[in-house]
């Protein structure tokens, strides 16, 4: 992959304390960056994504073909799948 390089001013002071940091925990500064940078679009991709999601919920929630279940039937249903799977575990311990 090509690389390129990134320019910036950044404060003499929070340089050399970001070095002197880096140095510290055996890590170029220059890859601290880069993790940063990496770190920071992933988060903004899953933000995009989530946001997205949410936008989609709520335009699904104003549709009126859209069937609603209420919390309480959920969490009923999850109850009995959770009781399954705990019941199978315990019968697969006996084996």
């Amino acid at each position: 992959m090509p690389e390129t390089t990134f320019t910036f001013r950044v404060d003499d002071e929070l340089k050399a304390a970001f070095s002197n940091v880096a140095k510290a925990h055996d890590r170029p500064g220059s890859q601290l960056l880069r993790d940063f940078m990496r770190d920071y679009v992933e988060k903004a991709e899953h933000d995009a994504w989530f946001r997205a999601e949410v936008e989609q919920g709520l335009r699904e929630l104003e549709d009126p073909n859209v069937e609603l279940i209420p919390h309480e039937q959920v969490v009923a249903e999850w109850e009995i799948e959770k009781a399954e799977l705990l019941a199978r575990v315990a019968a697969q311990k006996k084996r």
